[in-house]
């Protein structure tokens, strides 16, 4: 089966003061219908920087990315973005936020309501649609924001760390709340994050990628059963795997640490 996103040599540099710097390197990429790939690295290694190119907010130096074989040259319908900050509109509430992208491509209000309803209630939110964002807490809101995203019926969900400013207990629910809803819309997703544990638990496929500039140095496979539940992150499979990644992002954590070593400090 062919892939449904294809990344082939993708390259970014970003210019400066003192010159270029290569954020990127040559990386290949694909991804499956159905991949839920989760992206771990080192801080600075250009993880959100291939997300944003994959989300069109960003332009590849070199190389291109493809979605069911058309480049992808800016930002889509087919393409859903949810950030770790929750980029709600603050005027607007929890229903009319879900229904923005909805009204932006003129379907009819009607119709948005409906599509609206389903995805609240998928996230648990009935009860809140008339509550703006500023009497929600932050779990809610990022609830809101999944909802927001999937009402575009978007081919793929691009995820940028979006549980990282959670507090534990909320973090493991979204996870769960997002793997069910993955199970039941078969939806294609991206997902970086910088916690292991997240990486296994939400993948079926887990990529680590090198100190900057980034490429992907490991590509894994997660061999654990659907429905997930948190107790399986006590069993010796996932526990297996962790370890495997752990060490694989520190040698990259220690190489970025190495390399601000060696700079010259004016």
């Amino acid at each position: 089966m062919s892939p449904i996103l294809e990344i082939r040599g993708l390259e970014r540099r970003f210019a400066s003061a003192s010159g270029s710097t290569l954020a990127l390197q040559a990386t290949d990429l694909d991804v499956a219908e159905n991949d839920f790939i989760t992206i771990l690295g080192p801080s600075g290694c250009g993880k959100s920087t291939l997300l944003r190119i994959v989300a069109g907010l960003d332009h590849p130096t070199a190389g291109n990315v493809r979605l069911d074989g058309q480049r992808i040259e800016g930002p889509g319908a087919d393409r859903g973005m949810v950030f770790q900050s929750y980029t709600l509109f603050p005027w607007l509430t929890v229903l009319d936020n879900v229904c923005f992208g909805l009204r932006e491509r003129g379907v009819r209000r009607a119709q948005q309501l409906e599509i609206a309803h389903r995805f609240i209630s998928q996230v648990g939110l009935v009860g809140f649609e008339h509550h703006y964002p500023k009497q929600l807490s932050g779990g809610m809101q990022q609830r809101t924001a999944l909802a927001r995203a999937l009402a575009n019926r978007p081919r793929m969900l691009l995820m940028d760390e979006p549980f990282g400013a959670l507090d534990h207990q909320t973090r493991e629910l979204m996870q769960e709340l997002l793997l069910s809803i993955w199970e039941a819309e078969r939806k294609t997703v991206l997902f970086v994050t910088h916690d292991i544990d997240e990486a296994v638990f939400m993948g079926s496929r887990t990529v680590v990628m090198s100190a900057r500039p980034g490429r992907i140095k490991l590509d894994r496979a997660v061999a654990l059963a659907h429905p997930r539940h948190y107790s399986m992150k006590t069993k010796p499979a996932f526990m297996a795997l962790k370890e495997e990644l752990t060490e694989s992002v520190r040698e990259e954590v220690l190489a970025t640490h190495a390399a601000q070593a060696a700079r010259p400090h004016h």
